[in-house]
């Protein structure tokens, strides 16, 4: 392509702009240990090719990619692990916290899980007023990355995030080895490379093996796997409800397809008995506590979500901006829905699709929200870019 390069250069521009600004104006101190080492990750990428474009000169493309996983990811992830270790947790004010509170949330719930079947608090049994912290609002296989710590006790590579992403690029690898992919450096970029993954992947990384689950779910539906892409769905559900709209649009797929659907819900139902309805039942209450009233605003502690995207901007204007949310995110179920059947998805591409803007509506549209639920949509239609070969994007027989 002609201008992929300058679309390079303005992509790595793009980004080193939000890692400088992160950096200088982020209340949290593991933003900005992030932000310092991010901004020069993005600037040598953009640095290595702009001198090329100017010397009209080949090069590898994926140099800069090196440049920005490292800088961007791993050196901040181990420098803040690192610190970590020396006592800069959580508990810290914002300005020298060296985890986000995912982190932390994540490893107490593997303890609680080892412990007690629950990965929750049981916020009944407290002796002093609930607060925000107390809450886990993620499904119970979440627990699973807090587990390595609970086990073997805290330590660089226990850390919750270190396991996320070993997590996350371990489902990426089976993803691309039954793809077979000719991966090319765009769709790379958006799976990987935006702010949106590099920064939660340095801080917390919680959302970054369910973004994982969902790529990799969306392959095995049209790779005529309909029991693998259930479970798989099942286990991503089970760690972020955020991933539950996912099981009907690969559902619709493989029907679509006229694959083995039944095999798919039967996967599905049973994933979800084992991952999330085991755990779940151990203390229900709590259950409920977490992951349905406290993402929905409905405990007795609001979710501090609430970056500045238009549902959350609508639901601050009193009972009208409430109802006006609850009518647009209704409108965009249906029309998500009516698009499903008109159009069902028959590729992993348009299965991509689909999920993302499907969620990506959903997180511009909840009350309770942050900029950095964008990772969804950005992802996944960075993973369903056309730049891959058919045989990933356009199978549409089933083998």
């Amino acid at each position: 392509m002609k201008y992929s390069r300058w679309i390079d250069l303005a992509f790595y521009v793009g980004f080193g702009v939000d890692a400088a600004y992160t950096a200088v104006f982020n209340e949290f101190y593991g933003f900005r240990v992030w932000g310092n080492f991010a901004v020069f990750g993005y600037a040598f990428a953009a640095l290595h090719t702009a001198i090329f474009i100017a010397l009209k000169r080949p090069a590898s493309r994926w140099v800069p990619v090196g440049f920005v996983v490292t800088l961007s990811v791993l050196v901040p992830m181990f420098v803040l692990v690192a610190k970590r270790m020396t006592g800069r947790d959580w508990g810290s004010p914002a300005s020298s916290m060296t985890a986000q509170p995912e982190v932390w949330a994540i490893e107490r719930a593997g303890n609680l899980l080892l412990h007690t079947g629950s990965p929750y608090v049981d916020l009944h049994t407290l002796t002093r007023p609930v607060v925000v912290d107390d809450f886990t609002p993620y499904g119970p296989a979440m627990a699973l990355l807090g587990l390595p710590s609970a086990v073997f006790g805290r330590s660089v590579v226990t850390d919750a995030r270190v396991v996320a992403l070993v997590v996350s690029v371990a489902v990426l690898a089976v993803a691309v080895r039954i793809a077979k992919p000719d991966l090319a450096v765009r769709p790379v970029q958006f799976v990987l490379l935006t702010t949106y993954v590099t920064l939660p992947a340095a801080t917390a990384g919680n959302d970054l093996p369910v973004v994982a689950l969902l790529i990799l779910s969306a392959v095995l539906a049209t790779r005529d796997r309909p029991e693998w892409a259930g479970l798989v769905l099942a286990l991503a559900a089970s760690m972020k409800l955020t991933a539950l709209p996912a099981a009907a649009v690969v559902a619709v797929a493989i029907w679509a397809l006229k694959g083995r659907l039944g095999r798919f819900l039967v996967a599905f139902a049973a994933g979800g008995v084992v991952f999330t309805g085991l755990s779940a039942a151990v203390n229900f209450d709590a259950f409920i506590d977490n992951v349905i009233k406290f993402p929905a605003n409905a405990a007795e502690v609001r979710s501090p979500a609430g970056s500045p995207l238009p549902g959350h901007l609508l639901e601050q204007t009193g009972p009208l901006g409430h109802a006006a949310v609850l009518v647009l995110m209704a409108l965009a179920a249906v029309g998500m829905v009516w698009w499903l059947l008109a159009r069902p998805p028959r590729t992993t591409a348009e299965i991509l699709q689909r999920v993302a803007i499907g969620l990506g509506l959903a997180m511009l549209l909840m009350p309770a929200t942050r900029w950095g639920y964008l990772i969804y949509p950005v992802t996944l239609l960075g993973a369903a870019l056309q730049t891959w070969r058919p045989a990933f994007l356009k199978t549409r027989v089933l083998t």
